[in-house]
């Protein structure tokens, strides 16, 4: 299993391109079982770091497992591949195809954690105290 947020995984792959290692590093990729990318759609990618997305995850379509984490909707990933609609079509066309897609709303996990064990007493750690005053 491998883990890798979205945008440290294209740069990767671009600064492996550019070093003439992209193989290698394509190859590692390759035989993890799982690889998880979180947080498609934080950081958009120019299009060559949306092609070598692509290409990774079109070569593993079918041969291994891929989780992907967002808080994008689909229609909105053209976004992230530099405007591409036929590459993001493409790339959801084989994601989706044997997928199981989770979609939650509400509050986040870590906002609903803070919440819960947040007593009365506490002040928000999100906000700064007042001049003067000490906390």
């Amino acid at each position: 299993m491998l883990f890798h947020r979205a945008a440290d995984l294209v740069r990767s792959l671009v600064e492996a391109r550019d070093a003439r290692e992209l193989g290698r590093i394509q190859r590692r990729l390759q035989s993890a079982d799982l690889l998880i990318v979180d947080e498609l759609g934080f950081v958009p990618f120019d299009r060559t770091g949306g092609e070598l997305l692509f290409h990774l995850l079109a070569e593993r379509y079918e041969k291994r497992s891929v989780l992907l984490t967002s808080n994008l909707a689909f229609a909105e990933w053209v976004k992230v591949f530099a405007g591409d609609e036929k590459l993001t079509t493409a790339l959801l066309d084989r994601l989706a195809h044997h997928a199981t897609v989770i979609a939650t709303k509400g509050k986040s996990y870590r906002m609903r954690k803070r919440t819960t064990d947040e007593k009365p007493s506490q002040t928000n750690p999100l906000t700064l105290p007042k001049p003067g005053r000490r906390s």
